[in-house]
């Protein structure tokens, strides 16, 4: 019997989106942000392929989508592309906020990492610098950030009618305490799959969709 090689790690399905179509997919140089809706052309595209499942492909999707250099290309670049490298649609004015919010957020996070993994000094060396546990309060820092209160929408949000769940679909998604534009690319009774506006895919609910 002969078997197939099946791909399993989302590196291998990111190869092969680079090899399969290497006018869109790019490793570093010449990222360009996706057409909406790129995942319908690739599950036509590899429909009775072996190698990969729809599901590997939108992992693969999210990971390029979310990375740095493709959130850049969201907001320096005046055109998407489809599979063939041709200039499709204009990138919105919301699409590049959204996608620069992404980077700031996902920079922030990982300087924050990289703070709390920095090795500890010596505590020998640097023992003249630490304040005693009793310290007055006169004498704690006073550069603890206040947390900034929430910004309220103006406006009344909608959920979405069941009768609207429907693939192509232009909706908001509730992701955290945000709503963000999206575009349902697949519904599977209660599960539904969008392509958020800088080409990232998320698997949510019916009843986490609102009215744009």
């Amino acid at each position: 019997m002969e078997t197939t090689n099946k791909l399993k790690d989302i590196n291998e399905v990111l190869e092969f989106l680079y090899q399969e179509f290497p006018q869109c997919f790019k490793q570093k140089d010449g990222i360009k942000p996706l057409k909406v809706g790129i995942f319908k052309d690739i599950a036509e595209r590899i429909e009775g392929s072996e190698k990969v499942s729809k599901t590997q492909v939108r992992q693969a999707l999210r990971k390029y989508t979310s990375n740095w250099r493709y959130l850049e290309a969201v907001t320096k670049s005046e055109f998407r592309i489809d599979l063939d490298g041709n200039q499709g649609e204009k990138v919105e004015q919301e699409h590049i906020d959204h996608a620069q919010k992404a980077l700031e957020e996902s920079r922030a996070k990982m300087a924050k990492r990289k703070k709390q993994q920095r090795p500890r000094q010596d505590s020998d060396s640097k023992s003249f610098k630490k304040k005693p546990a009793h310290a007055s309060k006169n004498n704690a820092p006073a550069n603890k950030p206040a947390k900034a209160a929430p910004a309220k929408r103006s406006g009344k949000v909608e959920p979405l009618p069941a009768s609207e769940v429907k693939v192509n679909n232009k909706v908001k998604v509730k992701l955290g305490q945000a709503l963000v534009n999206a575009v349902i690319t697949e519904v599977n009774k209660d599960e539904v799959h969008v392509e958020l506006v800088t080409g990232m895919q998320v698997k949510t609910k019916a009843d986490s969709l609102y009215i744009i």
